[in-house]
């Protein structure tokens, strides 16, 4: 598109450079969207299907005709009777997260430069790696990238703006046995294994997990566990919107653990707990102008705002704390993280038209 400063550097993020064309001083506004798609299921070899002028009901994906998008899980469906809605052929995931935010980045930007009698202020652009690994931020140059405000365009149904994530840790727990040869192990053997099942085992049926918790709803998640007789590791991902119910699960997990080892004086335990990030809502908060301006944009697209919070994480929500406060704008998918993904294109079309009439907001507020 001829913008000339467009680079990737040597950690796979892509950036690149729109001049203004105001002689306001106005703050410079960075748009970010990531390319990696989840690991959970695969992206490779994408088969996208274009569903013209779709009359409602369920749509059968035709690799795998067990493989349906149904109204019942997808309400929204109902708000697409004559769009034009893009899946996949079922056998993969589509990609819309990110890349429909990346597409509807790119078209904006097009966009302005064939029209440079809109008005705007410098504009940043960068396309990032490993978002969906919790790393996408890990080598991010906030100085370098000089935007004074960003925004992540990686939301969900036409209209959301979320200024909201999880506050998020993760927890290892580490099981010490002691592993014999099993003919002769009577009173001698400790399995990890088992002590480490007995700690998950406690945990409740009925809250607590993803699996029985929306909304603001926080939850501790065991989603990862190996090892064997001589050592076992058990990792949850510790989630809430506030640090203090965090912290409190963190302990309830702490206490349960260490009311089974216990019971097994010859094991030894090692609990520990990292950081992964905190809601980004606490430095948003701060500058209610970026979420002011977002709003009256979506408004100026014909769509009405939806305010909404993130139970989970995005790139903004680590940049916020970086010094970058990013809240995070519709891109329109669903089911994301899924073979019954799914993305409207007049959806897209709205983003692309909230993304410039966010531009021309901050140069006309300046």
């Amino acid at each position: 598109m001829g913008l000339k400063d467009a680079a990737m550097d040597g950690y796979g993020y892509v950036t690149a450079t729109l001049e203004a064309t105001t002689n306001k001083k106005v703050p410079v506004i960075g748009l970010i969207s990531h390319m990696d798609t989840s690991p959970d299921v695969t992206g490779e070899n994408v088969k996208p299907i274009l569903h013209k002028n779709y009359r409602g009901g369920d749509i059968v994906l035709p690799a795998d005709n067990s493989i349906v998008i149904t109204v019942e899980e997808n309400p929204d469906l109902k708000n697409q009777i004559g769009n034009d809605i893009i899946t996949t052929d079922g056998s993969t995931l589509l990609g819309a997260d990110d890349k429909a935010g990346i597409a509807e980045i790119f078209d904006a930007i097009n966009h302005l430069i064939k029209h440079p009698e809109i008005k705007h202020g410098k504009i940043r652009i960068c396309v990032t790696p490993d978002e969906e690994v919790g790393t996408g931020t890990k080598y991010f140059d906030v100085k370098k990238f000089g935007a004074d405000y960003a925004y992540t365009v990686d939301g969900e149904q036409c209209g959301e703006i979320e200024n909201e994530t999880f506050c998020a840790d993760s927890v290892t727990i580490t099981i010490t046995g002691r592993n014999i040869h099993p003919g002769y192990a009577k009173n001698k053997m400790v399995n990890s294994v088992k002590i480490a099942a007995e700690i998950i085992e406690k945990l409740p049926k009925d809250k607590l997990s993803p699996e029985t918790t929306e909304k603001r709803e926080g939850y501790v998640h065991p989603h990862i566990i190996n090892g064997g007789v001589e050592q076992t590791v058990i990792k949850y991902l510790i989630r809430d919107f506030e640090e203090k119910e965090l912290k409190e699960k963190e302990d309830y997990i702490r206490k349960i653990a260490e009311e089974v080892m216990e019971k097994y004086p010859k094991a030894k335990m090692e609990f520990k707990v990292d950081e992964s990030y905190r809601n980004m809502r606490y430095i948003i908060d701060k500058h209610p102008q970026v979420m002011e301006y977002a709003t009256e944009a979506i408004k100026r697209a014909g769509v009405e705002p939806i305010m909404n919070i993130i139970r989970g994480g995005t790139d903004g929500a680590r940049l916020c704390f970086m010094g970058l406060p990013t809240p995070n704008l519709f891109a329109g998918g669903h089911s994301f993280h899924s073979k019954r993904e799914w993305i409207s294109i007049q959806d897209m079309q709205k983003a692309v038209e909230t993304i410039v009439n966010l531009v021309q907001v901050w140069e006309e507020k300046s």
